[in-house]
Formats: structure tokens, C-alpha cells, sequence
């Protein structure tokens, strides 16, 4: 399938050709070799990371968890993956000793900001493509669709 069209042509229900659709979508950005130097999972958590710490922020596992839908082994593993590659800090909280608290390690950024800007093309290709109407519809749209399927 590399066309609507050709799913289109499938005659399926409306519940099948969106997840067809969106199916495509993602695999067309996790599959990308720009993006070979991380997990999708990796790169979802250093996203996630590199933001907030940028503002000065740090988080637990347990608010990674909740944000990214992961499960805490899946989130142990990755966590432990990133800080072998120097990319995250774990730290005691200073106001809870129970929690650890984990933020993006800045010194290593540049790790993250090589791959960052490399999807950062996917994207600007997609909004070229689609004009400056269409990708506001389409923000619009895929914020509304995660807003959705957040409440599940």
C-alpha cells in the first residue's frame, strides 16, 4: 500500500482504513534509517527529556511512563540503554530521597540533536508537500486524535 487510493480499494471499513492509514504513518518515520542511531523508544524518551530539561525541569520513570505509554519494564530497559550512552542523568530528589529523578545530559546533546534534525527533514518534506493550510489542518487534526486517544 502506497497510496490512499490503494487502501481506499480495499473496501474496508472506516475503523480499519484509519488504522491503515495511521499504521502507515508511523512506520514511515520508525523505519526510517535517519534515525538508526536510536530506538523509537529511545528517541521518544530523549525527546520527552531534552524538552523539559531544556526548561529546567527533571522527571521520574513513573511520570515517563505515564507520558509515553510504556510499560516499566520497557522503560527500565530504555532508561538503562540511555544512560550507557551518557544521554541521561539520574539523580535523588532533593525533596522526595525515595525518587529518582532523571533528566537529559546537555553535555551529550548533540548526540540527539544530530538525530533530531534528521526526522525534523521528514517532517518539513511532509509540510512542504502539504502547503501551509494543510499542515495546519493537519496539526489540528493530529492533536485532536491524540487528545482522543489519550482518554482511552
Amino acid at each position: 500500500m502506497n497510496t490512499q487510493n490503494e487502501t481506499m480499494e480495499l473496501n474496508l471499513p472506516q475503523n480499519e482504513l484509519l488504522l491503515n492509514t495511521w499504521l502507515r504513518l508511523s512506520t514511515s518515520i520508525i523505519n526510517s534509517r535517519l534515525v538508526s542511531e536510536m530506538s523509537y523508544n529511545e528517541s521518544l524518551i530523549c525527546n520527552l527529556l531534552y524538552t523539559k530539561t531544556k526548561a529546567g525541569l527533571s522527571v521520574t520513570a513513573t511520570e515517563l511512563c505515564r507520558l509515553t505509554k510504556m510499560l516499566k519494564s520497557q522503560m527500565n530497559r530504555t532508561l538503562n540503554l540511555l544512560e550507557a550512552k551518557n544521554l541521561i542523568l539520574r539523580e535523588r530528589s532533593t525533596e522526595d530521597k525515595r525518587q529518582i529523578m532523571i533528566r537529559f545530559n546537555m553535555q551529550h546533546a548533540d548526540q540527539y540533536e544530530k538525530q533530531h534534525k534528521e526526522i525534523l527533514k521528514i517532517v518539513d518534506y511532509v509540510m512542504e508537500k502539504l502547503g501551509p493550510h494543510e499542515t495546519t489542518q493537519a496539526i489540528a487534526l493530529f492533536s485532536k486524535i491524540s487528545n482522543i486517544a489519550d482518554e482511552l
